[in-house]
């Protein structure tokens, strides 16, 4: 398994209110996150930064107790599942609080995409509107699913896919880490066969989504370069469109 990041501040914005942690705990076994802030520069970053932190804390508790002298997980699908909501929900209160003891922090939060990967199987959660895909071969599929105001409108039929990547309120998301006392988070299980085909996960926040469609994405992924390599050139490519918003971009290799 091979992995990079890298987030950058785009071409507009002042501040950089996105996170990002990468970290392995044995060959196979790996944790991503990627939150992109929001509530003003300060807070945003706050949020983003104080998310990121606690839900890698949650899982490293998580992975300390099932962890073997082996290097394996010895825990179930379900136990995996709770984990990550529980990582989702840790981070939610810890955001939230914050914002309750800081009246200059009031109503920040942050979206949050991670995964947790096991050998072969990919395990997602999300709350907001920062991206996780599926590469395989060179065909692109977008395992999460968005919870915005213009995705919402694409569900009942309101906007096409197309209209929806240029609509005014596209920015506007429906959920949000630590902007309410609860959270519900998305968690999503994908089967990855790399014997059969070369795979990648890409976890990214929306100022990369915002200018590249999915087969560009597959198409830099895809491409023969170093790993290190292609976090650096999505997010050169998104500035190249105007880097309208902070970039992040976490890629995986299976």
């Amino acid at each position: 398994m091979q992995y990079s990041g890298q987030t950058d501040v785009g071409m507009k914005r002042s501040v950089n209110q996105d996170n990002f942690s990468i970290k392995e705990y044995a060959p196979g076994i790996l944790l991503a996150v990627v939150c992109d802030g929001m509530g003003g520069a300060r807070g945003g970053w706050e949020a983003s930064s104080t998310a990121t932190d606690s839900f890698v804390a949650s899982m490293d508790s998580f992975v300390t107790s099932y962890l073997t002298e082996q290097n394996t997980i010895e825990c179930t699908d379900s136990q995996i599942h709770r984990a990550l909501r529980r990582a989702a929900y840790t981070s939610n209160r810890a955001v939230f609080h914050r914002s309750e003891e800081d009246a200059s922090l009031r109503g920040m939060g942050t979206t949050l995409v991670a995964v947790f990967i096991v050998g072969t199987t990919v395990y997602t959660v999300n709350v907001g509107d920062s991206r996780m895909y599926v590469v395989r071969g060179t065909e692109i599929e977008q395992i999460t699913h968005d919870h915005s105001y213009v995705q919402y409108l694409v569900d009942i039929g309101r906007l096409t896919k197309e209209e929806a990547r240029t609509a005014p309120n596209r920015n506007i998301i429906t959920r949000a880490v630590g902007t309410e006392s609860n959270i519900d988070a998305d968690v999503f299980v994908t089967e990855i066969n790399p014997a059969e085909e070369r795979a990648y996960v890409l976890l990214c926040s929306d100022g990369l989504t915002n200018h590249l469609e999915g087969a560009e994405i597959a198409e830099i992924l895809c491409a023969d370069t170093p790993i290190e390599e292609k976090p650096q050139t999505l997010i050169a490519r998104a500035n190249s469109r105007g880097g309208t918003d902070n970039i992040t971009a976490v890629v995986i290799g299976l």
